[in-house]
């Protein structure tokens, strides 16, 4: 017999806002958005801004149409990565095995360990201690997989927490508006409404082949869902991920216009690497290793990034703190860690939503025409 999974979901309620509140208690209880003003997007909003109906990745213009005294917050991404880290850590240290799907969302995947302690009480003492250590208002949805916690914290929201027994996942779906299933987007939203599909319950009373008929494999995906069922595993978070490229010089170099040239096209060719798996960066690390084999790094926290111009002066400033100036150096690399797939979060801020849209550009430049048919200007 298969044993019966217990997967957890946890949500920092509204994060980005939350953080700022924290920093400002006098935003508390107001119509707040963190994110762009005139050209950008909602990243995030205030439970008292969404009683306006301003929602995440609505755009700011529309957002201030609905409210005219809405608040922008500053959007202090430093402080977002610190607080991310934070929660991080401390589930890190209780967890059995756990996946950070982004700066703020977590998975733990408690199977088997009932047999230890009682997986709810457990998962409401890490819920207390992650709100009493870092304030932060957090819900928490437990179930039988992935898909059904995360509906669970929706429904708990804000700041609570839910449990799905197992056997109960058709009931607790079937009242629910189908657009509430995870991946029904507004196009087979209106599609499902068009067939007389309304609820969960609607498609999971439909004949499966004449789902699969209308959506292909979706709709085989569409009706599994609205049985509860979903097979997604949690995928162990491992801090350590990075990439990195190192260079050890045919020659000996002390020359800094053409160190630092190299420390550029490296930063150029992993930050390129980072955007095309979809992933940012919270760390950076420059190592340094000279002609004795004497070798030295040097690393620095950094908001979460995939963007040249950012990652370079980072780098720049660790390699003069790290450099014996003078020294000839024998080899050289770059580092980047602290990887997670949050590159849609972060990009939801009105300055680098434009600088994503010219790196998309450039990097499709160099898909085409190969790595170095795009050179920075200056590397100075």
């Amino acid at each position: 017999m298969e044993q019966q999974r217990i997967i957890a979901h946890f949500d920092l309620d509204s994060f980005f806002v939350s953080v700022e509140i924290l920093n400002n208690p006098s935003l508390k209880d107001k119509p707040v958005i963190v994110g762009g003003r005139e050209r950008g997007v909602v990243a995030a909003c205030s439970y008292a801004a969404r009683k306006f109906g301003i929602h995440s990745g609505m755009p700011s213009k529309k957002a201030f149409q609905l409210c005219p005294q809405l608040i922008v917050a500053n959007g202090s991404r430093g402080e977002y990565s610190k607080y991310s880290r934070w929660v991080t850590q401390i589930i890190a240290a209780k967890a059995p095995l756990f996946e950070k799907a982004s700066v703020d969302e977590f998975y733990i995947d408690l199977t088997g360990m009932e047999k230890f302690f009682n997986p709810l009480q457990w998962t409401i003492d890490l819920r207390k201690q992650i709100i009493n250590e870092t304030q932060l208002p957090i819900s928490f949805g437990l179930a039988s997989n992935k898909m059904m916690a995360k509906m669970a914290t929706n429904a708990a929201k804000p700041n609570g927490y839910l449990q799905i027994p197992f056997g109960k996942e058709k009931e607790f779906l079937a009242p629910m508006t189908v657009n509430k299933i995870p991946g029904v987007g507004d196009h087979t939203y209106e599609s499902l409404k068009a067939m007389g599909i309304f609820t969960i319950k609607d498609i999971s009373e439909k004949r499966i082949e004449e789902l699969e008929e209308r959506f292909g494999k979706w709709g085989i995906d569409l009706w599994n869902k609205s049985q509860g069922i979903h097979n997604g595993e949690v995928s162990q978070y491992h801090e350590a991920k990075s990439v990195s490229t190192e260079n050890t010089f045919d020659e000996n170099k002390t020359d800094t216009i053409f160190l630092m040239a190299e420390l550029v096209r490296m930063v150029e060719r992993i930050a390129y690497e980072l955007r095309q798996d979809g992933k940012v960066a919270g760390c950076i690390a420059v190592k340094i290793r000279y002609p004795d084999f004497e070798t030295n790094s040097r690393q620095t926290t950094v908001p979460y990034t995939c963007a040249d111009d950012e990652i370079i002066p980072v780098a720049k400033e660790l390699f003069h703190k790290l450099w014996k100036k003078g020294t000839p150096v024998r080899l050289m690399g770059v580092r980047l860690c602290e990887l997670t797939n949050d590159a849609v979060q972060t990009n939801l801020f009105d300055d680098v939503e434009r600088k994503t849209d010219l790196y998309k550009a450039i990097d499709n430049v160099k898909e085409r025409f190969g790595k170095a048919s795009v050179k920075r200007a200056s590397s100075n």
